[in-house]
């Protein structure tokens, strides 16, 4: 029987909810006007955007029901050859100061904003190229929607627009956005306080390498990443990493194309991390995940020995759950094993769904002698067969088991 109206639930069940949604929207929208409007900082802003999990589709709702989160990249004209990592974070502080007192923290190599509903990155880039400027100005790019609410049509080019003002398009103009060349973004850089020095990034790069995954596998994958991060939230509670992204970075490396279900892409993706990273595990490395965008950065360098090995072994647990999960007949088994993997979110076995599955059994039974029916009940001939009307209590072994 097929369960995907289960994982449908289940995945409805750990998103944002409305209210965090609401939240996060509200508070970037809020700090970027604020930003855009500052005399001082409007000056060396050249544009704003989201990135991170939230506008790849992939972000979950906190288990506890707190706070949602998201990054606000702030591409400034700063010269980073000119302007150390702490000056371009400090030159900040007195907007934050207006705008966000006592609710601010500089980090490593962002300021975090932290508000009673929602908690927010900003995360400040050096100056680009003009082209790369134009390129970062798209309405493709400043667009604050995730990818599953933008389509697969998404496109980093001058031609794209939002789907509600397409009304007046013509077949040509949709044609020529389909055959547009996409821009491919110059890497960014972000201020590393610690090392004082300029960090290479391209969040833009793992927004599209996202979308053609997503495409690749029938519109599975961002639902894939969900399923297995809310995994690692409620199984992995006794380490800090992996997690996020670079978790989400694994999953894609690892997510076959053209699967065909949630179901699907979460068994094989386990199946062959556990394949993938066997090498590590056996001489107890952590493996090097390069990024999308920056081939120079590994995302999985925060990750220690340990942390992997204890990350592989959970994995190993959660392949099996999950196998059995998918290989079982009885839908009753599947939605068991589910919950074992993904926990109570993941929807328990409807009354319905117990009920003809427990008819189907005793169907099976009566085909094959081992069960007969009681004379005195009524047997209904229908379109699909035969049945008991209400699911009757009226079988009997036979005589001779």
């Amino acid at each position: 029987m097929n369960t995907s109206s289960y994982f449908n639930l289940f995945l409805s069940n750990i998103r944002l909810t409305p209210k965090q949604k609401k939240n996060l929207i509200e508070g970037h929208t809020t700090l970027r006007s604020s930003l855009a409007e500052d005399p001082k900082l409007k000056n060396v802003i050249v544009t704003t955007f989201l990135q991170g999990s939230y506008r790849r589709a992939t972000a979950l709702k906190d288990k506890n029901a707190k706070r949602a989160d998201v990054d606000v990249v702030v591409v400034t004209n700063f010269d980073r050859n000119k302007v150390t990592p702490n000056q371009a974070l400090e030159y900040f502080r007195a907007f934050l100061d207006i705008h966000y007192p006592g609710a601010y923290k500089f980090q490593g190599r962002s300021i975090s904003i932290t508000l009673p509903d929602v908690d927010m990155d900003l995360v400040i880039t050096s100056a680009p190229s003009e082209v790369n400027q134009k390129v970062l100005g798209m309405e493709s790019v400043t667009d604050t929607r995730n990818l599953e609410e933008l389509g697969n049509d998404w496109r980093m080019t001058y031609e794209w627009t939002a789907p509600e003002r397409r009304d007046a398009w013509t077949s040509s103009m949709f044609e020529s956005l389909r055959k547009s060349e996409e821009w491919k973004a110059e890497s960014l850089y972000i201020p590393d306080r610690e090392k004082e020095d300029w960090e290479e990034t391209n969040p833009l790069e793992q927004i599209r390498w996202t979308r053609d995954k997503n495409k690749a596998t029938n519109s599975h994958y961002v639902n894939v990443v969900k399923a297995l991060k809310w995994w690692r939230m409620g199984k992995l509670t006794n380490r800090k990493y992996p997690k996020g992204y670079p978790i989400e970075h694994m999953i894609g490396d690892c997510c076959p194309d053209d699967i065909k279900s949630v179901a699907e892409g979460v068994v094989k993706t386990l199946d062959k991390i556990l394949a993938t990273y066997r090498w590590n595990r056996l001489t107890e490395k952590t493996p090097e995940l390069i990024d999308r965008g920056v081939t120079s950065h590994n995302v999985w360098k925060r990750v220690s020995d340990s942390d992997f090995i204890n990350f592989y072994d959970h994995v190993k647990d959660a392949a099996a759950t999950a196998r059995l999960a998918f290989d079982s007949e009885n839908v009753s088994d599947q939605i068991k094993y589910w919950r074992e993997l993904f926990g109570e979110e993941f929807p328990p076995l409807s009354e319905e769904d117990a009920r003809n599955e427990r008819l189907q059994e005793k169907s099976k039974l009566l085909e094959s002698g081992i069960l007969t029916v009681n004379s005195k009940i009524q047997i209904v001939a229908g379109s699909h067969g035969l049945s008991v009307p209400k699911e009757r209590n009226h079988y009997e072994i036979t005589s001779d088991l």
